[in-house]
């Protein structure tokens, strides 16, 4: 036996022991339940991973983000074994973890029903209490295709070692380096009771798997391609402990709520008709007042920003993306194109930023005019994959809020601070106040424009996102091809975060459209391009709203600011003159002079979630007063009429909630 020499870090102490050779990472953290994995020069390793001289160890709790990960992808593995347990005829896909859960993929004959998810989640009880051992083993390309002879998803990512893509899980299962399997090892005999291809690493054992749950099942075309097999995709999630599940499932319970598009069919506010196409939505007469209050107010405080507006149309020649490079990196994720023109290619078009620039270089531009900041609400179409679309929040036509900055080098800096500034505040404005920024930089892979123009770029959007105070987190090769981006993410009522607005700096779109100024010198310079785009989509803020409020809208933005409730028909007259009165101060008040009792008229207003129910009896006839009911059942009596009206024009000019 000879010592080993090893480093444990633990944050930002650093710790050298002297083991022995044989010596397990288990071994290193013994006794500390809390710990089951360890990252070993940089690399996720099993508890089991014995240790060699000079190795740098650090422990992986189950609470981290890398340990959720494999405790979820643990969990999917014993959720496979009991699907192939209870059906053995399914043959095994992919099994990732994901955000807050995992999934794996299954070919069956027939759909998995609810009975079928209880029968699969008993199962998986049972083989966690068995306590069964999770065992790497490395095996070549021949023995894996030998020993998965029957499992044909599997052969195909033995096929793809080196290639296996992030996005549609296969990385989980083949990397570039060598192929493994685990074992799933019953713990008293070490009998083999079922396996998988996996890079892992996983759990110890099943038994560490402390609470979990299966959610739903759905249809999933294998590695998310169209052309490609529907598999049976079944939902879990796993956590680390059971008050946590518990916490996720009432989380999940509250989100389920105030799910947009149940809300948006309960209020009477869009829809998504079969019959125009999944992605495209149509909004109702209440969700249009909501769309242009928003817009509206957007297009004002733009206005006083020093914002032109400008409109572009919906369709252009390729050759314009062509010059942009969007039909370069963007193709896949546009509409065919057209044929016109005696076959010229016309797209419909994906973003607004090239036409932009057209209006640019429509004449001569001088340094006076600049920065030149240009702002449409443009509509633009963007080929998602059906089984990513999801009601408003990523939809196939939607209408960004997309402005352009055009500025010189020495107004950059300025110029972006202000468009930052602007941004946060307008946000907060509809409500949203917790925020952080992201700083996406540089894809290795998929870029235009020089290395030295990035890095300042990238800098000077670091320094401009830093004087908010705001925290700044990295995101590592998630800008566009043409520029870094700073992007602000926004948490919701409920905790879940959003992104909102981005904003990309750009030397290279104007040097492919060879944009041009006059300097105050006399010499033709290059402008720097700002692109912002405050809501996103409006479509998808008007979700993120929706859902932040609960359809509670505040008053300023809520389709109905107040309803009229007659005690009884002799109110309605008087009801109607305050209604109308309250019309003429830009008021949206109704009058419920329905057939209906006074309590039902109540719920009603409730259900449609209006912020103020105008009460009238006899007692406020007689002394021209009415009565307010909130929607928290509370209720202020016996205001006079131009007081209430005066009441109901302050909240919404303040824009607070009530």
């Amino acid at each position: 036996m000879s010592d080993v020499r090893v480093i444990i870090q633990r944050d930002s102490e650093r710790e050298e022991r002297v083991v022995t050779t044989g010596t397990t990472a288990a071994d290193l953290f013994a006794g500390e339940r809390s710990i089951i994995a360890a990252r070993v020069a940089g690399e996720l390793k099993d508890l089991a991973y014995e240790l060699s001289d000079g190795d740098e160890v650090e422990a992986v709790e189950i609470a981290s983000e890398d340990g959720l990960n494999i405790l979820r992808h643990s969990t999917a593995h014993v959720m496979a074994q009991a699907v192939q347990e209870l059906f053995p005829e399914a043959k095994l896909g992919i099994g990732p973890p994901v955000k807050d859960g995992f999934y794996y993929d299954f070919d069956v004959e027939k759909p998995f029903t609810p009975e079928d998810l209880k029968a699969i989640e008993k199962k998986m009880q049972e083989i966690q209490k068995r306590g069964q051992k999770f065992a790497r083993r490395v095996v070549t390309d021949e023995a894996a295709r030998e020993e998965l002879a029957d499992e044909p998803y599997k052969l195909e990512l033995i096929g793809l070692k080196g290639s296996a893509s992030h996005d549609d899980g296969a990385d989980v299962e083949v990397g570039a380096g060598e192929l493994t399997i685990y074992d799933n090892l019953d713990a008293k005999t070490g009998e083999l009771c079922w396996k998988d291809l996996c890079r892992g690493p996983h759990l110890p054992s099943t038994r560490l798997i402390p609470a979990f749950k299966l959610m739903r099942n759905a249809s999933a075309y294998w590695r998310g391609s169209e052309k490609n097999k529907q598999l049976q995709r079944i939902y879990g999630t796993a956590w680390p402990s059971k008050d946590e599940l518990k916490a996720h499932l009432e989380f999940l319970a509250e989100a389920e709520k105030r799910d947009h598009r149940k809300l948006g069919a309960e209020l009477d506010l869009f829809s998504i008709p079969e019959q125009i196409g999944s992605g495209l939505a149509v909004f109702h007469p209440k969700g249009g007042i909501i769309r242009r209050t928003m817009e509206d107010y957007s297009r004002r405080r733009h206005e006083e920003e020093g914002y032109e507006f400008v409109y572009t149309p919906h369709a252009t020649k390729g050759k314009l993306f062509e010059t942009s490079g969007h039909l370069d990196w963007y193709a896949d994720g546009m509409y065919p194109p057209m044929q016109l023109d005696e076959g010229v290619d016309y797209y419909l078009k994906p973003m607004n930023c090239p036409m932009h620039n057209l209006i640019f270089d429509a004449r001569g531009r001088s340094y006076r005019e600049l920065p030149l900041r240009l702002f449409e609400f443009g509509t633009v179409y963007r080929y998602e994959k059906s089984g990513v679309v999801h009601g408003l929040t990523r939809a196939r036509g939607f209408t960004q809020d997309d402005a352009h900055i055009y500025c010189t080098r020495e107004q950059m800096s300025e110029e972006l601070d202000k468009t930052l500034t602007f941004v946060l505040g307008l946000l907060r404005d509809y409500g949203l106040t917790d925020f952080y920024l992201e700083l996406s930089t540089k894809d290795p892979e998929k870029f235009v424009g020089s290395d030295e123009v990035w890095e300042e770029a990238t800098e000077t959007l670091r320094q401009v996102a830093e004087k908010q105070g705001l925290p700044l987190v990295p995101d590592p090769g998630g800008a566009a091809f043409y520029g870094p981006k700073i992007s602000v993410q926004a948490k919701d009522a409920i905790g879940r975060t959003w992104q909102m607005s981005t904003i990309q700096l750009d030397f290279n779109l104007p040097e492919r459209f060879n944009l041009e100024f006059t300097g105050s010198d006399g010499t033709k310079q290059r402008p720097v391009m700002i692109h912002r785009a405050l809501f996103g989509s409006i479509e998808r803020f008007f979700a993120v709203l929706l859902e932040h409020y609960a359809g509670a809208f505040p008053a300023w933005l809520a389709p109905v600011q107040a309803v009229g409730i007659p005690v009884g028909d002799a109110h309605v007259e008087y009801l109607e003159k305050f209604a109308a009165d309250a019309r003429k101060k830009g008021l949206r008040v109704e009058v419920d002079s329905s057939s209906d009792r006074m309590q039902k008229k109540i719920r009603t207003a409730q259900k449609q979630k209006v912020p103020f129910m105008i009460i009238v009896g006899d007692d406020d006839m007689n002394a021209d007063t009415v009565s307010f009911r909130f929607r928290d059942g509370s209720q202020e009596n016996g205001i006079p009429r131009d007081e209430a009206i005066a009441k109901l024009v302050d909240v919404v000019e303040r824009r607070v909630q009530v």
